[in-house]
């Protein structure tokens, strides 16, 4: 996988965005993709340092629409933590 696959989008909540001033960036990934495939696309995407990957997988809910049942995909989130005097630019504007 490129590293441009592995970064599928960033996750902007509150939560996400109180995280931020912490050095803390959040993304959604693939679910095939390690901790260590995640750190080598961040560092080169943005240029910066890494100091840590946390990955959380999550089962897709059950959703009805009338008799017909379906399922939402299942994901996987990352929170990547900077190394201290690292930020990156495009969640700063």
């Amino acid at each position: 996988m490129e590293a441009r696959d592995i970064l599928i989008k960033p996750i902007i909540t509150e939560k996400t965005t109180a995280l931020m001033e912490e050095r803390k960036y959040t993304f959604r990934v693939p679910l095939a993709a390690t901790k260590v495939e995640i750190r080598q696309a961040v560092e080169q995407i943005f240029k910066v340092k890494v100091q840590a990957v946390n990955t959380m997988r999550y089962e897709g809910k059950v959703k009805r629409l009338g008799r017909t049942q379906g399922r939402r995909s299942d994901w996987k989130k990352a929170v990547v933590t900077l190394k201290p005097g690292e930020t990156i630019e495009l969640f700063e504007a």
